[in-house]
């Protein structure tokens, strides 16, 4: 094999693609700390028990694992951050304010988690603790859509959910508890057969509302028809409100509520969201509340966040134009060089060429030159 081969999944990211990540991911952190989100950079490796800790226990299989050469003990490449934020806030700045952190940074997945994915993303995301009302996850929602919007998404549909429903649904059945995991997996691919046969003997009300779930999914009225045919709970009425709020407070995106898309209905605790934009199968970004991700690291805060990828969003966005750009022969002379550091303090790109090379770039278009004319160096346009 060819040493020049890469992984399947694993790629280099060449200048005008670099180019472009970069510049977003400036725009984007820029724009959190517009917002009051501090700046967090957790390490790439980490104890395995930490990685796995709480919510982080479905990174299982994704987590690329290694033994450390000091302590003999099983290590981690970290293949998502939310959880180690969550660590930060619950174990080393503990605070007891409201605390917005936010972060940017390479994963590593075992797998690709959709068609034509990377095995390393580029994460970027935002998290509030310590709030426990429904004003921090519009705060997000409203967030990852400026995010999207900055990235030059015109048109993007908003999907929301909330685990609140199904687990209202099967609080007082126990036989509906035991068998939550099944369901969570049926609901997911809407399989109603499978769920009539999975219900055959759960309670005639707990049944009927799971097989309705399925069906609710569509735009906002959606919702009204979810209070028509759901059990009137607390949990389904409190759940209907915030997504109802939620749904609302979306601005140009389109919405759809879609009960059943209960990916994450392990780690999420209420109102989830996933945002898609056309040219992707996959979301281009993922949230929701869960306010138990802190609890393992000792210290439950109430949290809800989002995070994106970065180097699939850069793919939807068109070739960065070239940079303009100044030529300038390579020498030593102090006037020679005085002018290229003045035209760089003005910031301007200047590329000495090296004697005996022309110069081949994909990201910079030399439309002036620097020239020595009647005994001074100075600027020229190019034809």
């Amino acid at each position: 094999m060819p040493n020049w081969l890469l992984p399947e999944n694993i790629a280099d990211v060449l200048p005008s693609e670099a180019r472009k990540i970069e510049e977003l991911r400036r725009l984007l952190l820029d724009n959190f700390r517009l917002y009051g989100y501090e700046l967090v950079m957790p390490p790439m490796l980490e104890y395995l028990e930490s990685l796995l800790t709480g919510a982080g226990q479905d990174m299982s299989l994704r987590i690329f694992k290694l033994v450390d050469q000091l302590s003999g003990r099983t290590m981690g490449i970290r293949a998502d951050m939310t959880t180690q934020v969550a660590r930060i806030d619950a174990h080393l700045l503990n605070r007891t304010s409201v605390t917005r952190l936010c972060y940017a940074g390479s994963v590593l997945h075992t797998r690709p988690s959709g068609l034509h994915a990377t095995r390393e993303p580029l994460q970027i995301g935002a998290e509030i603790y310590g709030h426990k009302g429904l004003e921090a996850d519009a705060e997000i929602q409203e967030l990852a859509l400026a995010s999207l919007s900055l990235a030059g998404m015109t048109e993007v549909r908003l999907d929301l959910c909330h685990v609140g429903v199904l687990r209202a649904i099967v609080e007082n059945d126990a036989k509906a508890q035991k068998r939550e995991n099944e369901l969570f997996t049926l609901l997911e691919s809407k399989d109603v057969p499978g769920l009539r046969v999975l219900t055959q003997d759960f309670d005639v009300s707990t049944r009927e509302a799971l097989l309705v779930l399925p069906s609710l999914y569509g735009d906002a009225s959606t919702i009204a028809r979810a209070r028509e045919v759901l059990p009137n709970l607390p949990g389904i009425a409190n759940a209907l409100d915030e997504l109802e709020l939620l749904s609302s407070q979306a601005g140009k995106a389109s919405v759809t509520i879609d009960l059943a898309d209960l990916r994450g209905y392990h780690y999420h605790s209420g109102v989830m969201f996933a945002a898609y934009v056309p040219g992707l199968p996959n979301a281009v970004a993922r949230g929701g509340r869960y306010d138990h991700v802190g609890e393992a690291f000792g210290r439950a805060r109430p949290a809800t966040g989002f995070s994106m990828d970065l180097r699939e969003l850069a793919r939807l966005l068109p070739i960065a134009e070239r940079k303009r750009a100044i030529r300038a022969p390579w020498g030593t002379e102090p006037a020679l060089r005085q002018k290229i550091a003045e035209l760089r303090k003005a910031g301007e790109v200047v590329i000495q060429a090296l004697p005996g090379h022309e110069n081949d770039q994909d990201e910079f278009d030399c439309d002036r030159a620097v020239v020595f004319e009647n005994g001074n160096w100075t600027l020229t346009k190019l034809g």
